[in-house]
């Protein structure tokens, strides 16, 4: 029997979901959790087999830094992502923490099964559209942005000034201007907003 927890902060997509996983004979689920300290207080007391988990958790931390901490755990969880985001810096910020697998909320019933059991067993499930992207990056000819460059790129995204970004990430503001003109060359573009909008056109980042 493998044991699910779900951490999703929309009530009616935890109970369409465990309506769902419930009606294989091989899944049973041992809890919900909306957010990030329920989340942990979920799984440990439960001892889940695979973690189900969204990126979006409202105004606490997102799913990524939930999956790290849950993944630094003693006996820790599988995770499987289960999102609506397919942006470069979701997939590659999850996968960082540590989860097992990365699926969209479109996968179709049977693909979700198939990913979740794949996760109990410690496989890798990735929804074909993230293994595509990661393909993609992979082979991409031109130099690839950093992870700390695609933070930022949010963060400039969000409209953050320099000074404001250097406090967040605990630099000093020439760390962040020399980041800048490193996103700005492998982008092609000059300008803040060029950063950004070419950004959101490649997927990068969230829009």
């Amino acid at each position: 029997m493998i044991r699910i927890a779900l951490v999703d902060d929309h009530p009616v997509v935890r109970a369409g979901l465990r309506a769902l996983l419930e009606g294989q004979p091989d899944f049973t689920v041992v809890g919900e959790a909306a957010d990030s300290t329920a989340a942990a207080r979920l799984v440990q007391a439960t001892g889940p087999d695979v973690v189900l988990m969204d990126l979006n958790l409202g105004p606490g931390p997102g799913g990524s830094a939930v999956t790290a901490s849950l993944r630094a755990l003693p006996n820790p969880p599988q995770v499987l992502i289960l999102t609506t985001y397919d942006t470069e810096a979701d997939i590659l910020a999850a996968i960082e923490a540590g989860a097992t697998g990365y699926l969209l909320k479109d996968a179709r019933p049977d693909d979700l099964f198939r990913a979740i059991r794949g996760t109990a067993r410690g496989d890798t499930a990735l929804a074909p559209a993230v293994a595509a992207r990661l393909v993609r990056r992979a082979g991409s000819p031109g130099p690839l942005l950093t992870e700390r460059e695609m933070t930022i790129l949010e963060l400039l995204a969000r409209g953050s000034a320099n000074k404001d970004m250097a406090k967040m990430l605990f630099v000093s503001e020439a760390t962040v201007k020399s980041h800048l003109s490193h996103i700005y060359t492998k982008l092609g573009v000059e300008t803040r907003s060029g950063a950004v909008a070419k950004a959101i056109e490649q997927r990068i980042i969230r829009p």
